[in-house]
């Protein structure tokens, strides 16, 4: 498909992030009764320094970078989980971040979070039932899906909010690390099912440390480097550069 006739779905457009913290680690609050000492010690963390790129419909997209670079941030700036300091994140749609966490509670069962998951992703009840099955059969918890969340690992509890996540159809997919939990087979199926989203006319972005998972399933990379972006384009060629500086 021509250049030119490649819907735009996500459009980030000089995004900065700015965190005011002490010294200490401690948030900055400016109405904190220790607001006298605001000035002291205290430190701006500059995450986002001017980040810009368009995302297209049916891409698959990799995020790379060392810890602390703003990979995770990024994200959390694209679901308008983070305001940005300044620029502006423009999107067709509502991107939605894999992980259904804040859903999900450990008391209870797999089963009822199965219930609680389908319905923070926007699925009707009779929706949800319909989607049990493949849901518990994806995530191969079948022998502990009537157990309490809290009884599960975390690969399991990972491999849970995937199954989850992953049975709706989404226009705009957020994918953080997920791909880390469960054995090679897992992984495998669900980078299948990454790439059947995007396919469908879905645009996928994973965030990983795992070049394998990248080279996979990612048909283009952005590197960001200390908040800044590095290098955008084919997969092969930012993977091999990011692994050439390691």
């Amino acid at each position: 498909m021509d250049v030119n006739e490649r819907k735009p779905v996500v459009v980030v457009d000089d995004v900065h992030v700015e965190y005011k913290v002490y010294a200490s680690g401690k948030a900055y609050r400016p109405n904190a009764k220790t607001r006298v000492r605001k000035t002291r010690g205290l430190r701006v963390v500059h995450a986002l320094k001017g980040v810009s790129f368009v995302a297209y419909e049916n891409e698959s997209i990799g995020v790379i970078g060392t810890n602390g670079s703003g990979k995770s941030t990024l994200m959390r700036a694209m679901v308008g989980l983070t305001p940005p300091s300044a620029g502006g994140v423009y999107a067709s749609s509502r991107p939605n971040l894999l992980g259904v966490g804040a859903a999900l509670l450990p008391e209870l069962s797999g089963e009822r979070n199965i219930v609680l998951g389908g319905l923070a992703l926007g699925f009707h009840k009779d929706e949800i039932t319909e989607l049990r099955d493949h849901i518990v059969e994806f995530s191969e918890l079948k022998d502990f899906i009537d157990l309490p969340m809290r009884t599960y690992s975390s690969g399991m509890q990972a491999r849970l909010k995937f199954a989850i996540a992953a049975s709706k159809q989404h226009d705009i997919l957020i994918v953080d690390e997920a791909l880390s939990v469960g054995d090679k087979r897992f992984r495998q199926r669900s980078e299948d099912r990454i790439r059947e989203i995007r396919d469908n006319a879905g645009t996928v972005f994973l965030v990983s440390h795992s070049m394998g998972s990248i080279r996979d399933t990612c048909d283009r990379v952005i590197w960001l480097e200390k908040g800044e972006l590095v290098m955008d384009g084919p997969t092969e060629e930012v993977v091999d550069t990011y692994e050439a500086t390691r």
